[in-house]
Order: structure tokens, then sequence, then C-alpha cells
């Protein structure tokens, strides 16, 4: 692994981590009336893209991070419409 692949693994991974409080507290709290579902939405197709994109250009780091993101943001959307 060379250094641009470690690179673009830790920029992935701290980009990915960014979403896990927001996550963590909106589960914990059970409260959604401050988070935008548009917002969520669309950032859940552009990565969903940027995760199409990275399996496309065969990269590991863009691939994995946009992958775990989508997850999160889905999560996000579930609790955001779960929680309304």
């Amino acid at each position: 692994m060379d250094y641009i692949e470690i690179l673009g693994l830790v920029a992935a991974t701290l980009t990915t981590a960014a979403f896990v409080p927001q996550v963590y507290k909106t589960w914990r709290q059970k409260s959604t009336k401050d988070i935008s579902l548009t917002m969520y939405l669309v950032m859940f197709i552009g990565v969903v893209l940027w995760c199409g994109y990275g399996i496309l250009i065969e990269s590991f780091p863009v691939t994995l991070a946009n992958a775990f993101t989508a997850l999160l943001l889905f999560v996000m959307l579930v609790l955001k419409l779960k929680y309304k």
C-alpha cells in the first residue's frame, strides 16, 4: 500500500467518522426536529453516487468511505422518519 492509498484511507476514516456522533446523538435522544430531511436525502444520493464512482475507478478508499457514510446517512434518514 503506497502513501497515496494511506492518505485516502485516513481522509476516508475522518470524513466518515464525522457522522457517527450525530447518528449516536439522534438515536439516543430520539429527536430529529433539528435535522434537515432534504439535506440528508441529497447527501445520501451524492454519497451513493460517490460509492459507485469509487467502484468504477477501483479506488478502495473512495468506495469504502462512501459505503460506510451511505450506511450512516441511511440510518439517519430512518431515524428522521421514525422520530418525526
